[in-house]
């Protein structure tokens, strides 16, 4: 089963959530759960894993971290997602 056949069918379980048997629910939720517990195993080419990997070294980050980083920053980018703005005069703490 792939994920897009898993996606369709807790998107039409949630569509009919009243008539979904609890057994069909549990086995369609453990499905998803394993899907994502094993999601981390994100294979990329030869040079974009070296530098992945070296970037990821030099920041002090995991691999998966890096990818997460990577991603949230390009979503950000792209619109996808909110940007995090600092309020300029809200108070901070540290140093600048």
């Amino acid at each position: 089963m792939t994920s897009h056949d898993t996606a369709e069918l807790l998107e039409d379980a949630a569509d009919r959530i009243a008539d979904i048997s609890r057994p069909d629910l549990q086995i369609m939720l453990r499905r998803a759960a394993l899907r994502l517990r094993n999601a981390g195993a994100v294979s990329m080419e030869d040079d974009v894993e070296e530098v992945l990997r070296d970037l990821a070294g030099e920041l002090g980050m995991t691999r998966n971290d890096m990818i997460r980083y990577i991603m949230r920053e390009w979503m950000e980018k792209n619109i996808y997602l909110p940007v995090h703005n600092l309020d300029e005069d809200g108070q901070v703490d540290g140093s600048a």
